[in-house]
């Protein structure tokens, strides 16, 4: 499911405004022509072409909308979902939640037909799609993708490089997290990157200038803190971009506070 990892890392996972399936379509169509090797098609007028043709809803509230043009080039894949469904005029008449948009070189037809495979099978293995149709945010959704993906990858290669992939897929979140906060605040003043520890002497100690994120940090009831990717502290909402671990049970947080 490489194509779904690098959509998910490359922020090509969106909530859809629409829920008007050719206006959805268009919608997604959009984010697939953002791609520079994306070039020279109207992504839309063959996704549509194709639905015209054939119905492409999978049933149990996912569909896979695609694009096939000639000669070689890279697998790309858009997703889309959608919080209350799309009629989208599936087998099973159930509304779409998860759309999957594929632009299929013609040298990646066989890639495509194995990635919707190891798809289908990861829905299948897991709780299907009711998660994606429960799901309260965009995060949620993402966090599920990824399982579907870790779950695929797993099965391929060493547990370890799943891990570090899904991973790397979760620094993307914690990256796209940030940018937000800073664009809907007041600007750049309100980040604050730095260091955390845990585990020394049973306290938090925080490496910072801004003495009143240190106090914050301080204070923090960070025991069960593990992996999650961010917190509340205060004033502060902090996005953990890496973990570092030492003996005897101590870590090392690099991190970004965002101050609201």
């Amino acid at each position: 499911m490489k194509s779904i990892l690098t959509a998910l890392q490359d922020g090509r996972l969106i909530e859809l405004p629409e829920t008007d399936k050719n206006k959805a379509l268009g919608y997604m169509a959009n984010i697939m022509e953002a791609i520079p090797e994306v070039t020279n098609v109207d992504v839309a007028e063959g996704v549509l072409e194709r639905e015209a043709q054939a119905n492409t809803g999978i049933g149990k509230g996912w569909a896979c909308p695609h694009i096939r043009v000639d000669g070689d080039g890279e697998l790309f894949s858009v997703l889309g979902w959608s919080p209350s469904g799309i009629d989208y005029g599936a087998p099973d008449k159930e509304k779409v939640h998860l759309l999957v948009m594929y632009y299929i070189p013609g040298n990646q037809r066989m890639a495509y037909l194995k990635e919707l495979s190891g798809l289908a099978k990861a829905i299948q293995k897991g709780q299907g799609i009711e998660n994606i149709e429960k799901a309260t945010s965009l995060n949620d959704v993402r966090n599920e993708l990824l399982n579907w993906v870790s779950a695929s990858i797993d099965n391929t290669m060493p547990q370890a490089k799943a891990r570090m992939i899904k991973l790397e897929a979760k620094h993307a979140q914690v990256a796209e997290a940030v940018e937000a906060a800073v664009f809907t605040g007041k600007g750049m003043e309100r980040l604050v990157p730095f260091y955390m520890i845990t585990g020394s002497g049973g306290r938090n100690l925080a490496l910072a200038q801004d003495s009143d994120l240190v106090q914050a940090i301080e204070a923090a009831d960070l025991a069960q803190l593990g992996e999650k990717q961010d917190f509340d502290a205060g004033a502060y909402k902090v996005f953990v971009r890496s973990r570092t671990l030492y003996k005897p049970n101590r870590a090392m947080y690099d991190c970004i506070a965002v101050k609201r």
